[in-house]
């Protein structure tokens, strides 16, 4: 399997993780995501097809707003809390607790 693209700390930029929030069904999924430290890509409970949500994911990871870790078939994700903090600090904190 291929290797995913999570950009290093320094590639993080504002306006990329802001398009990335700008859309409601990914600012669901790192709601969704708040409230838990992993979870399979199953448990967003976003009622999308399969294609729709890989998408979503993959701007999600490419912003550099959240990991995802292969395990065997599964694909675990996760926010990026410390790499966003360290980045951009309170940036984070201030869009979950606004959604």
């Amino acid at each position: 399997m291929r290797e995913l693209f999570h950009p290093n700390i320094d590639q993080l930029n504002l306006p990329a993780i802001l398009k990335a929030l700008g859309d409601p069904i990914r600012l669901n999924i790192i709601k969704n995501l708040a409230n838990n430290y992993e979870t399979t890509c199953a448990c967003c409970n976003i009622d999308l097809p399969k294609s729709a949500l890989s998408h979503h994911f993959r701007v999600l990871r490419e912003s550099g707003l959240i990991k995802v870790r292969i395990e065997g078939k599964q694909r675990f994700l996760s926010i990026r809390y410390e790499e966003l903090e360290e980045r951009f600090p309170g940036l984070l904190d201030l869009i979950i607790k606004n959604i």
